[in-house]
């Protein structure tokens, strides 16, 4: 059983449905907004496959969760705390959300589909392609900070 949700639809609207698709087993796909996932999901050009989380997660899933403000967000878990919450961050922040728990996750990404071709969680070359990103987000906002007041320096003259 697959959903698939237009761009017309708001999340907001579907969340019972997609919930009520995922706990039946099926999964759900949908083109996310934004690009705190980026370079791995362009905004508004990729799919991702969501099915519902078998067990605890773990560091590197990709859950879709809620938080308790009510906006929906699609990020990677970074690390997961000794009391069972989770720390998650986009692939293009670098700003860590700590307290996230699995009652507010409700979906973790299985797949996706990137420039027409497909991949899943388990294929080599994303598992490659997230050891490095998350190894590298150190020294990528070093080289953010030293770019940062590089343009500040150069746009005073």
């Amino acid at each position: 059983m697959q959903m698939s949700l237009n761009k017309y639809t708001t999340l907001e609207s579907a969340y019972p449905v997609i919930v009520e698709k995922l706990e039946k087993g099926g999964t759900v796909t949908f083109m996310p907004n934004g690009t705190s996932m980026l370079p791995m999901l362009r905004n508004g050009m990729d799919i991702v496959v969501l099915k519902k989380p078998e067990g605890k997660l773990k560091k590197y899933d990709l859950p879709f969760y809620r938080r308790n403000n009510g906006s929906f967000v699609l990020h990677r878990i970074v690390a997961v705390k000794s009391d069972g919450s989770y720390v998650l961050c986009g692939d293009n922040q670098y700003k860590m959300e700590e307290g996230i728990t699995d009652d507010q996750i409700f979906a973790v990404v299985s797949a996706f589909n990137r420039k027409g071709k497909s991949y899943t969680v388990k294929s080599l070359s994303y598992r490659v392609y997230v050891r490095f990103w998350c190894y590298s987000r150190p020294f990528r906002r070093a080289f953010a900070g030293v770019k940062w007041r590089a343009k500040r320096l150069f746009n005073k003259s």
